[in-house]
C-alpha cells in the first residue's frame, strides 16, 4: 500500500538536513562582514604587512622581496590565527581571513606608496633609484 507520507528513514534525513541548514544559517548570521573583529583583522594585517615591508627594506633594495615578505608575514599570521581558531579555541571564519587579505594588500600598498613617493623624491621623468647609504 502506498501512502502520501515518506518512510521514517527518509523523513528523519529530511528533518536532520533542515536542522543542519537552520543551525548553519544561524552561525552565518552571527558572523557579519562588518563586525568589530573584522576591523581588528584588517588593521593588524595592515600593520604586519607594512612592518614586514619596512623591515625588509632595511636589508634589501629589491622591492619584490619587500612586497613578498610584507604580504607573506601578514598572510601567514592571518592563516595561523584561523588555524588556531579551528582547534576549538575560537570561531574560524573565511570572512576573517578575507579581511586579513584586504588588510595585507592595504598595508603593503601603503608601504610601497610611502617608499616610492615620499622617501624617494625624484625629478619628473627620472627613473626610480634607491639611495646609496
Amino acid at each position: 500500500m502506498q501512502t502520501c507520507f515518506p518512510d521514517v528513514p527518509t523523513m528523519s534525513r529530511r528533518i536532520a538536513l533542515l536542522v543542519a541548514c537552520l543551525l548553519c544559517r544561524t552561525a552565518l548570521a552571527m558572523d557579519a562582514w562588518t563586525g568589530p573583529d573584522k576591523a581588528l583583522h584588517f588593521s593588524v594585517s595592515a600593520g604586519i604587512a607594512a612592518g614586514g615591508y619596512a623591515g625588509t627594506a632595511l636589508h634589501t633594495d629589491d622591492e619584490h622581496w619587500r612586497l613578498g615578505m610584507g604580504a607573506g608575514l601578514a598572510l601567514v599570521a592571518g592563516a595561523g590565527k584561523e588555524l588556531y581558531d579551528l582547534t576549538g579555541r575560537g570561531d574560524p571564519s573565511w570572512k576573517d581571513f578575507t579581511w586579513d587579505a584586504i588588510g595585507t594588500l592595504t598595508g603593503v600598498g601603503l608601504a610601497w606608496v610611502l617608499d616610492h613617493f615620499i622617501f624617494h623624491v625624484r625629478r619628473w621623468g627620472e627613473p626610480f633609484r634607491t639611495p646609496a647609504f
